[in-house]
């Protein structure tokens, strides 16, 4: 039996783990968090910062292949572990590049391929020189909506965010996409639906995912096509979401690229033949690529903490929700709940995606993650 190793113990590791354990293998889950989201999962867990050195050689010296749940990792130290044999996917090098967004967009349009247009901020002239309306965004670091700073006028240079950072140019937003996709060690890629995605304005976190979206054949053709690209672009082993924008005009533009599984991605659990966290786990283990098929149309809801509330966690309004065929109800494990914390997700499954929709607003309405 092989052994995986996950570096970070997060939702998205706790479901790459039970994808893994279903397919047979041994998981070892590293993350600084007694009792993570994955570890409670998984075989093992070792409690260890994803940038600790020793934290980082155990985990890679004890599988047999290694991935990750999160891009913030001391990539300096894996890509000395790679070198010396040891199984890591997506390549570290490729991490190095995806985990600074400057880098990342670079590679991105050296490649041809169209993105919003950005520059290195290297003093606040570039702001005025540049021209707003903006957005700022630290290179690192930068998660759920933190990290980025819309910035209409020069007004908002006030608020502007600190350290090494860059600046792109505002899109005139019609709508967000996402698409899917995956390489495995043999170059073969796949791509999955493309994705409709609604955000928090609260929070800026993705709130809803439609899919398939209420595009045009040649949009979502369009989409999957340039998604496929970026990856081909970037290089890498696993599963990798592509989010993009679609401006007023129609045109369509590569946002940002996460080398792991995505929110965006968590409907093909229930709703395609190969779930996402199922297709990395055979990227990186160097297995065939699964079907990215779906099979029924659905809409995912973010589970978000209720603001106000801090404690341990308790669902309102669960009965409800779960009298409404074809709802599926994803609890993360998380100890504590507060203001905007992923806790969970909902799909919603149906033969019509409208009749999907609608009955994931009614989830959305009735069901709250609030505190005891």
């Amino acid at each position: 039996m092989k052994t995986i190793g996950i570096i970070g113990g997060g939702q998205l590791g706790r479901m790459m783990t039970q994808a893994a354990k279903k397919m047979g293998f041994h998981v070892i889950v590293l993350d600084p968090g007694e009792n993570s989201p994955a570890g409670q999962v998984a075989d093992s867990q070792i409690i260890g910062s994803w940038n600790d050195p020793e934290s980082l050689k155990k985990i890679v010296e004890e599988t047999d292949i290694c991935t990750y749940d999160l891009e913030h990792v001391d990539t300096k130290v894996l890509i000395e572990l790679a070198d010396q044999g040891n199984k890591i996917h997506p390549d570290p090098r490729v991490l190095s590049v995806i985990q600074d967004k400057l880098l990342q967009k670079q590679c991105i349009a050296e490649a041809g391929i169209s993105t919003p247009a950005f520059i290195e901020l290297k003093d606040d002239a570039d702001f005025a020189t540049f021209g707003f309306p903006l957005v700022q965004k630290t290179r690192k670091g930068g998660y759920d909506g933190k990290g980025v700073l819309v910035m209409k006028d020069k007004t908002a240079m006030a608020e502007k965010l600190p350290g090494a950072c860059m600046l792109e140019k505002m899109v005139d937003l019609e709508m967000e996409l996402g698409v899917m996709v995956a390489r495995g060690i043999d170059g073969d890629i796949v791509s999955y639906p493309v994705t409709e995605m609604t955000f928090d304005d609260r929070s800026n976190i993705l709130d809803l995912c439609i899919v398939p979206a209420r595009i045009s054949p040649e949009l979502e053709a369009k989409a999957r096509d340039l998604a496929e690209k970026t990856i081909e672009a970037l290089g890498g082993a696993g599963i990798f979401g592509v989010e993009m924008f679609v401006d007023k005009a129609g045109e369509i533009f590569v946002n940002e690229v996460a080398p792991r599984p995505h929110n965006s991605g968590h409907y093909t659990i229930e709703a395609c033949v190969t779930s996402q966290y199922e297709q990395h786990i055979r990227a990186v283990a160097g297995l065939p690529l699964g079907s990215p098929d779906q099979t029924r149309p659905c809409v995912m809801y973010n589970l978000l903490g209720e603001p106000g509330y801090t404690g341990e966690p308790y669902l309102h309004g669960l009965e409800v929700c779960l009298h409404i065929p074809g709802v599926s109800l994803h609890m993360y494990g998380k100890a504590e709940t507060r203001g905007f914390r992923k806790m969970g997700h909902v799909t919603v499954t149906s033969t019509v995606l409208e009749d999907a929709l609608d009955k994931a607003l009614i989830v959305k309405k009735n069901l709250k993650v609030i505190s005891e």
